[in-house]
């Protein structure tokens, strides 16, 4: 069939085996842009096919992969097959299990890859040090719109990473930090990148550990980001 361009399989049992299958199709067709495959427990194998037919994959632009319990070994075989994608524009990964290490991967790859738009990492296990490798990235990124980290375990220290790469960044206009431990010195760091920030419209930071000291500081910001 070459003409379907979207195909939804979320929330069913197709395993490896089926990943492989549908790995297959990313290297050979030429008309599939949407592929929702979360909730299937695909397995490390699974995600390996999966990225190797990124890579020479021409016409994807949206791809799910959340729920499939990717660790960090996946998330490497995922940074790898982007490497020389050039259509993806849309990756989730949320609900899954990658830690600071595949972020990190992550991380790397965004650093040259430019037409990743938008990359949800929502209800994952990056602590600050993954939020370091990620804020890393965003300084050199320059197709990145949309990040996702709501749900994971960056803190304050997290977040200072995060406020300097906001600092310079000049793509990101939507960020999620949603439940990430930040505190009032947290959003203090946010507040002072946002100072000479320029791009970003929406920042969610809901279900976070700010008093009304850290909301003083956010305040701040809109004396001078007007």
């Amino acid at each position: 069939m070459q003409t379907l361009a979207t195909l939804y399989l979320y929330d069913n049992n197709i395993g490896y085996l089926g990943a492989q299958y549908l790995s297959d199709v990313l290297r050979n067709n030429t008309t599939l842009t949407t592929l929702s495959l979360d909730s299937n427990r695909i397995e490390t194998a699974g995600v390996r096919d999966l990225a190797d037919g990124l890579r020479s994959n021409t016409t994807l632009t949206f791809l799910n992969l959340g729920d499939n319990e990717i660790a960090d070994v996946e998330a490497q075989y995922i940074a790898d097959g982007l490497r020389n994608n050039t259509t993806l524009t849309i990756l989730h990964l949320g609900n899954n299990k990658i830690g600071d290490v595949g972020a990190q991967h992550l991380a790397d790859v965004s650093r040259t890859n430019t037409t990743l738009t938008k990359l949800n990492l929502f209800d994952n296990k990056i602590r600050s040090l993954g939020a370091q490798y990620l804020a890393d990235a965003l300084r050199n990124n320059t197709a990145l719109t949309t990040l996702n980290l709501d749900c994971n375990q960056m803190g304050d220290v997290g977040a200072q990473h995060i406020g300097y790469a906001l600092g310079t960044n000049m793509t990101l206009f939507t960020l999620h930090l949603v439940k990430n431990q930040i505190g009032d010195v947290g959003a203090q760091h946010l507040g002072d990148g946002l100072r000479t920030n320029t791009t970003l419209t929406t920042l969610h930071l809901g279900n976070n550990e700010i008093t009304d000291v850290g909301a003083q500081h956010l305040a701040d910001v809109f004396r001078i980001n007007a």
